[in-house]
């Protein structure tokens, strides 16, 4: 009997995955870096900003502002050539360097020219591309060096010298101080880097002028960069005051006017009020549809008064001064007693001594004294009579409010009131330099005596 064939069972072959390790363990990956690590990393990203992106840009130099003492007073044309003085000044730099340079280099024409031209490019190059312009000195006092007869004057032969540190300080004066602290430190790493590489025989002792000269122009330059910069600090600083002040005057004279709005608005409220108040009793057997619109009158008035008070109460907490808008003034009384009557209350008037034009301000005062105190007596005392007495005296003016007591204190309920009246008449008498009493008198009524002091010479001028 054959033996059975082997079966054969389908082989499968492992997948085999490819894993990383990581090496790095995190918390290594995310360590802090170390302060002067950190430093390094700042200064050399401020290295590249500064001297390496767009270290060729085109950056024209701007003529010169003519508004000087001395610019000033050239006429039209000249003044218009003293603008070009930082160019003129840059080129003149720019020939002498190229005289001291071109003495350098051996004889002929062509030689020294080139060596000429190689101080003066740099000069002329710090007018429209500053930071181009000390690389190409720095290559330009290499090549100097290199192919002029003082070889013993390396790295900076007279010309180069003379044309390197123009062209740091133009660089220095168009650039920010960090800008110009890089530059001297390259200066200062190239000097030294000559010395080393080229050793004793074949060096002039110039590094140390070439440094300590440049660090003294540069920080002279520094100093007038900071300057400068503390100067617009100033004078924006300054602007941003005058503008603040403006501004606060503009909210002081809007306060003004809020508060005469109030003392206006109120007074006819109140007015309102108490004429809707009293307005059924003065109909025999009112309809209840005419007590209930009446009602609904004087609670639309309260409450318009309360919104009143608690938008401008805190333009009530402002001192008050009296705005230079035409104002209602004591000529303008009667209609005021004449509106206060038709609201219900007896009002008589009184005025003693010579009737005279005041000054503005009293004249303002002495109105919005009496409207206060009416609309006091109309809130307080609904009903009830008042009296308002005028005195022309020879120091100033006297104004006296009395009202009596209301004759049915529990028929009409007194309108709500905020306080400031008695307080806004006592900052304008204060304002005046005046006095004033307010209290409450032996029959029950409440009376404000008020005087408000008027120089002869002020009067004299009012009635003029």
């Amino acid at each position: 009997m054959p033996a059975p064939a082997p079966t054969v069972s389908p082989v499968t072959s492992p997948v085999t995955e490819t894993t990383h390790t990581q090496t790095t363990p995190p918390e290594a990956a995310g360590r802090p870096r170390s302060p002067e690590f950190r430093l390094a990393v700042d200064a050399l990203r401020g290295l590249r900003q500064d001297l390496f992106h767009g270290a060729f840009a085109y950056r024209p130099t701007p003529r010169m502002a003519v508004d000087g003492p001395l610019t000033r007073r050239l006429p039209g044309r000249a003044r218009e050539y003293a603008s070009w003085t930082p160019h003129v000044l840059v080129a003149a730099a720019g020939m002498v360097a190229l005289l001291a340079n071109a003495v350098s280099f051996p004889e002929g024409r062509a030689t020294q020219l080139g060596g000429g031209l190689l101080a003066l490019a740099p000069v002329l190059l710090t007018l429209v591309r500053p930071v181009g312009a000390f690389w190409l000195s720095l290559a330009a006092t290499a090549v100097t060096s290199a192919a002029s007869d003082a070889w013993d004057d390396w790295p900076w032969v007279p010309g180069s010298f003379l044309a390197h540190l123009v062209v740091l300080t133009v660089v220095a004066i168009r650039t920010r101080p960090r800008t110009a602290a890089w530059m001297w430190l390259l200066t200062t790493f190239y000097g030294v880097w000559s010395v080393v590489v080229f050793g004793a025989g074949h060096y002039d002792d110039d590094v140390a002028p070439m440094v300590i000269l440049s660090a003294l122009v540069l920080l002279a330059v520094t100093v007038r960069h900071t300057r400068r910069e503390a100067r617009q600090e100033v004078t924006a600083q300054q602007t941003v005051t005058e503008h603040e002040r403006s501004r606060r005057t503009l909210l002081e004279e809007r306060t003004t006017i809020a508060r005469e709005l109030h003392d206006v608005v109120a007074h006819h409220m109140s007015v309102v009020a108490i004429q809707a108040e009293a307005a059924p009793y003065r109909v025999e057997n009112p309809p209840p549809e005419l007590e209930k619109a009446f009602a609904t009158i004087r609670e639309n008035a309260v409450a318009a008064l309360t919104e009143l008070r608690r938008v401008l109460g805190v333009v009530r907490a402002e001192d008050y001064e009296a705005p230079d808008a035409p104002q209602p003034a004591l000529a303008d009384l009667d209609g005021l007693l004449a509106n206060v009557r038709e609201a219900g209350l007896r009002v008589e008037k009184a005025v003693t001594g010579a009737v005279r034009e005041l000054p503005q301000g009293v004249e303002l005062s002495a109105y919005r004294i009496v409207q206060e105190a009416l609309s006091n007596s109309l809130r307080h005392a609904p009903g009830a009579s008042a009296r308002v007495e005028i005195g022309y005296v020879l120091g100033g003016l006297g104004l006296r409010v009395v009202n009596g007591p209301p004759p049915a204190p529990l028929l009409v309920k007194a309108s709500p009131g905020a306080g400031h009246g008695i307080t806004g008449m006592r900052e304008r008498v204060s304002m005046l330099n005046g006095e004033m009493t307010a209290a409450a008198t032996a029959e029950g009524g409440y009376e404000v005596t008020v005087f408000l002091p008027v120089p002869a010479a002020t009067a004299a001028g009012g009635m003029a």
